[in-house]
This record gives C-alpha cells, sequence and structure tokens, in this order.
C-alpha cells in the first residue's frame, strides 16, 4: 500500500489486517499510510478490555461465538456501550440493544435504507489476505453477471471483489466515490485513472443503477498534465477531480508541490473543467507523518488551507471538496489534542478551515470526513463531537460530506454507526455554541450521510431511494446475508 511513511517509521507499525483485533470499533489508530499512527491508549486498552468482556458475556449468553457476536447488530451497539463506559456518554446506544439482538436487528433494519453516499473509497492493497473472496466473484460471475470473464480476473478484480463486499454488502452504503492519488513515479500509482472509469462503468452496469462515481486524479505541473485533463473531459467523463496539492504522498522529496491559487498553473485548467461541466474539485489536505516539520521541510505547508479562500473566492462556479477536513494528524496524545481544544476552543488545521466561509463569504468549500472521523472517534470520541461541531457551526450541516476511505478500515457501517450514534455533549455545546446534531436518520445525520453528497453530485433524490430498492445488490446482499455473510471487522491500513 502507498504510504507516507519511512523505512524507519515501517519497522514500528504492523498491517491492521494481521494485527489489530477484530472488534466491531477499532480499539487502536488505523493509519491509512498517509501519516503516523500513535500507539493505543491507555483509554483505548480500557475499550478493548471493556468491549471483549462484553463481548465474551453477550456470546456465551445467546449462543454464539465471539466472532459471530461482534459481527452483528448487538455486537456493534455493545461496542459503543463500551465506548460510553470509558470515553463518558457521547454515543445514543442503550444496553438493552446489546443484551437483545432482535431490538439491535429492529434498529438496524429501520436504517437500512438511508441514503449514504460515501464520497471517499478506495481498493485495499495488494497484501491483503484473499482467500475466501474470491468465491464472491466467481459466484457473482455465474448467478448475477454473465458479463464477468472468470478467466480474465486479475488481481485488480480480486481487490475489486472485496471492496464490493465490505462497501456494499457488509455497510448501509448505497453510492460510493472511487478514489485514486497520484505519485512522481507512475509505477506507484494505486488505480490508474482509466481502471477508476472502467471500475466504475463495471459496477454501474452490473448493478442496473448509479452505485459507483468515479474521480480523475490530475497532476498539475508533471509533463503532459494538461493532456490527461484534455482525454478526461474527452473520453473518460469523470464525476469530479482529485488534487494532491502536495504532490506526491509518498515522498517529501516530491518534486510537483503546488497551490490552488496558482493562476498561471491551475486556473487554465479550472477555466476547462468549469466548460465541460466537471467543476467540483476535491482536494487532499491534512493528515501528515509526525515528522513532518523536519522530514517536510516547507512541502508540508501545501497540505494547509493557506491556498483555498483566493481558488474558491475567484471560481464562485466550482465546488472545493476539503478532504479529510484538513484535520492535522494526531501527534500527541488524543486526551493531549482534546485538552488543548477544551482550552481553547481550536483544532489545529480544521478550525483556520471552518473560519473560511465567515471570513471570505464563501459558500463553496465543503469539508469532508475521511479518515479524520474515524481516528477521532475511536481515539477520543469528545474530540470526534468536537470536530463536527466545529465544522457544522462554520460551514453549517448542508455542506460536509461525508467519506470513510475505506476499505483501509474494512467495512464503513462501524463509522456510519458512530456518525448516527453521536451527540456533541451538552457542556460542550454551551459552551462553544454548537448546535446539537440529533436523530440518526434527522435533518443533520442525513444530510452529512448522503443529502449533501447527492446533491453536489446532481443525484435526483425523489428517485435515489427505488433503484436501491430493486437492483442487482439488493439480491446479492440478501443472498449473502443468507449465507451468514457478517461483518468481518477486518482493517487494512497500519496500527503502532
Amino acid at each position: 500500500m502507498p504510504h507516507y511513511l519511512t523505512d524507519e517509521e515501517l519497522k514500528r507499525v504492523k498491517e491492521g489486517q494481521k494485527a489489530a483485533p477484530r472488534t466491531p470499533i477499532p480499539t487502536r489508530m488505523i493509519s491509512n499510510g498517509e501519516f503516523s499512527p500513535l500507539p493505543q491508549s491507555p483509554r483505548q486498552q480500557q475499550f478493548e478490555a471493556r468491549i471483549n468482556e462484553i463481548g465474551d458475556r453477550e456470546a456465551k449468553r445467546h449462543g454464539m461465538t465471539r466472532r459471530g457476536f461482534f459481527g452483528s447488530a448487538a455486537g456493534l451497539a455493545a461496542a459503543f456501550v463500551a465506548m460510553n463506559d470509558v470515553f463518558g456518554p457521547v454515543f445514543d446506544v442503550q444496553t438493552a440493544e446489546a443484551k437483545s439482538p432482535e431490538m439491535a436487528d429492529a434498529r438496524a433494519a429501520r436504517l437500512a435504507g438511508q441514503f449514504v453516499f460515501d464520497d471517499q473509497t478506495h481498493f485495499v492493497h495488494d497484501g491483503f489476505a484473499q482467500e475466501g473472496l474470491l468465491g464472491l466473484g466467481l459466484f457473482a460471475a455465474d448467478h448475477w453477471n454473465k458479463a464477468l470473464d472468470k478467466e480474465q480476473m486479475t488481481l485488480a478484480y480480486y481487490k475489486f471483489e472485496n471492496y464490493i463486499r465490505q462497501i456494499f454488502l457488509a455497510s448501509d452504503t448505497k453510492v460510493a466515490l472511487l478514489s485514486g492519488a497520484p505519485f512522481d513515479d507512475p509505477s506507484w500509482w494505486m488505480l490508474p485513472n482509466e481502471q477508476i472509469r472502467d471500475t466504475v462503468d463495471l459496477v454501474n452496469r452490473f448493478a442496473g443503477s448509479r452505485r459507483m462515481l468515479g474521480h480523475f486524479v490530475v497532476t498539475p505541473r508533471q509533463k503532459g498534465w494538461m493532456e490527461g485533463v484534455d482525454k478526461a473531459i474527452e473520453e473518460l467523463h469523470p464525476a469530479s477531480w482529485k488534487l494532491y496539492t502536495v504532490g506526491d504522498p509518498l515522498s517529501a522529496a516530491t518534486q510537483y508541490p503546488y497551490r490552488l491559487d496558482d493562476e498561471a498553473l491551475m486556473y487554465p485548467f479550472y477555466e476547462k473543467a468549469v466548460k465541460a461541466g466537471i467543476n467540483t474539485m476535491c482536494i487532499h489536505k491534512g493528515l501528515m507523518p509526525a515528522d513532518y516539520e523536519t522530514s517536510w521541510k516547507d512541502v508540508w505547508k501545501y497540505n494547509t488551507h493557506w491556498d483555498i479562500a483566493k481558488a474558491a473566492k475567484d471560481w464562485p462556479q466550482m465546488n472545493f471538496v476539503i478532504y479529510h477536513s484538513c484535520l492535522r494528524p494526531f501527534l500527541e496524545s488524543p486526551d493531549a489534542v482534546m485538552a488543548h481544544f477544551e482550552k481553547t476552543g481550536e483544532i489545529e488545521w480544521a478550525t483556520d478551515l471552518a473560519r473560511l466561509p465567515a471570513e471570505h463569504g464563501l459558500t463553496n468549500v465543503y469539508p469532508e470526513l475521511g479518515t479524520s472521523f474515524a481516528n477521532s472517534a475511536t481515539a477520543n470520541p469528545r474530540f470526534a463531537a468536537a470536530l463536527l461541531g466545529t465544522l457544522v457551526k462554520g460551514f453549517g450541516p448542508d455542506r460536509i460530506m461525508w467519506g470513510t476511505d475505506s476499505v483501509f478500515y474494512g467495512s464503513p457501517q462501524w463509522q456510519i454507526e458512530a456518525l448516527r450514534r453521536i451527540e456533541i455533549p451538552e457542556d460542550m455545546q454551551k459552551k462553544h455554541g454548537f448546535a446539537p446534531l440529533g436523530a440518526a436518520d434527522g435533518l443533520v445525520k442525513s444530510a452529512i450521510l448522503g443529502l449533501n453528497g447527492a446533491r453536489l453530485y446532481g443525484m435526483d433524490m425523489k428517485l435515489a431511494n427505488t433503484p436501491f430498492q430493486e437492483d442487482h445488490f439488493v439480491a446479492i446482499r440478501q443472498e449473502y446475508e443468507e449465507r451468514g455473510g457478517i461483518r468481518d471487522n477486518a482493517v487494512y491500513g497500519y496500527i503502532a
């Protein structure tokens, strides 16, 4: 898996799939490779012990294995009970949900139809264990999509099958945006732009509905990059563009950092994009290794908010989606980061982003939650609440985009449930002027989980739910569940 981490840093991490315990919610910080994960905190250790204690007790009471219980709706509810026991009451969950599978299943069924638009998803890295997943692809070829050529299945198809399983079968995600990343050396590309386009077409043709959208990753300053943009507009027709202003996310020695507000470099590209009607820019910001100030010298500044305001103001007809909400990575203990917020009301880098609408009158900037919410929720749920409160206060609930960075984190269902259940504590609401987030299917959370993405990408929400109740993925999911499919709670990133 491509990563920021140096060889020395890699000695201090392990692959999550092999080393992370398969609890319903991760008990350690998971890195997608774009930042250095912190070691398990004392309270995360307490959470791990508590969820295992509840899991052993309830699994035995219901005649299940602990792994089977953890893969159920009741097991996921139990994880939030354990989180509240350790971190304080941040998640809306009843102890009865963990004790009563019927109650948990009823809640899950009630929310299963909620429209969830995940605007940041990826295929997993090459090293994940694929045994047991390949059969799903072969079964699909035999039963649901005769156009799939079993003889032509490559490693990309194998990745694809696990992606389908985790995103569409083991979660409530309805639509996913497939993304990629640029590198100075093209051989490092996880998924070339052409393959993103092919995957989108395959999934939507197979599903019989618009289940997937795709990015085109642009590489400003690299040779031939504008010719690539022309090809995208003429042949590939992406839903939006993906930009890494830091240049190469793999190397501090990257030769291609750039600013969004570079008029000579970027504005001709924006003009072409707007003329083509592809006017959404998804920009990676935030998330760096722990030693970014020394190892990345001045390049790290390209991952901050410093170039957003002018570009967004000069191009009001475009949308600027800021991936990871520009959040600086945890460089110290989560409790210390939370203490800094409690004292100052500031979240490093993310608060700078949240000020842009008020300071510059911007209405075309959208913070996105991929990785930032996942790690905040597991490291310190109060901090996750503070992050959400800061973003909602700065942008309003109708401009926050849902993303999970899956499948680095396995099935995104635990993240969906964390957003559904989280509430900003009353003391934090009063002190910082935050509004409550409300019910799992209320206006705020429904907007964040899906409606904002649907609006931004031009989906007709009056018709959105009907195809997803009738397309081929519904049959796949039903078959998957009938065959005993449960969340495996695996993660594919790095742990310390």
